[in-house]
């Protein structure tokens, strides 16, 4: 085992503990070490590898799911996913990221301002739409999600995000391998990597239900706002 792919395995048991405990993150975590260790792994061994975390997510807590949340987030992600494959022509990746970047930090800003809301299928809707539209020309959809669910019982929030991120990796594994864009590499490299997932995922089945609303909103908006900063100082980089 080299001295990087430990260092991977140790990033994926941080990531998956932290999303299982949360419901956010993984990618967050996991994205910039992959990239400096093994690049071409992203995003196909990152999606793989993030189909089972977010069913075990879901099905953990199922019941606490908002299925009607759910399903207008779904919709406006698909429809978004074609709206950003559009905006990717119109659009240079560095500008695009740029303005995802920013709108995700005014987007924290707005909501430490604002009072307590109920979203409502707009709300929803409108979501969905931004994240199929970031997650295409960017790779990251967690923010919006997140910040939607915000004011939510942690539970409705850990659970049905993570039903949208499955519906979404569903949709984008699908896609890349019918057009090639990743293949069998991907998918053993994420097989290498599935016992420091399962790992992870277990050490947080013991502290999950120990998250309260107050520390995960708190977390929900740091997450969103490192998210933007990431994608701005990655972009400056580029």
């Amino acid at each position: 085992m080299t001295v990087g792919f430990a260092v991977v395995l140790a990033t994926i048991f941080l990531a998956a503990f932290v999303q299982g405990t949360t419901g956010m993150g993984f990618a967050l975590i996991v994205v910039p070490v992959l990239a400096l260790v093994e690049p071409r792994m992203i995003p196909g061994a990152l999606l793989y590898l993030m189909l089972p975390l977010n069913a075990y997510v879901a099905g953990r807590e199922f019941r606490s799911i908002d299925m009607r949340g759910a399903g207008w987030i779904t919709l406006g992600r698909f429809a978004g996913t074609f709206v950003g494959l559009w905006i990717l022509l119109l659009l240079s990746a560095y500008w695009l990221n740029m303005v995802v970047g920013v709108s995700t930090i005014l987007a924290v800003i707005a909501s430490l301002m604002a009072p307590a809301f109920t979203p409502g299928r707009r709300a929803f809707g409108l979501t969905g739409v931004v994240t199929g539209i970031t997650e295409t020309a960017t790779g990251i959809g967690g923010p919006p999600l997140t910040l939607v669910y915000q004011h939510a019982p942690v539970a409705t929030l850990r659970s049905t995000v993570a039903l949208c991120f499955l519906v979404g990796e569903i949709i984008s594994l699908t896609v890349l391998v019918l057009s090639q864009s990743i293949g069998w590499p991907q998918l053993s490299y994420a097989l290498y990597c599935l016992p420091a997932l399962l790992l992870g995922m277990c050490a947080s089945h013991l502290i999950h239900h120990r998250i309260n609303q107050r520390f995960l909103r708190k977390g929900v908006l740091v997450f969103a706002l490192a998210s933007g900063i990431v994608v701005i100082v990655t972009t400056g980089w580029s």
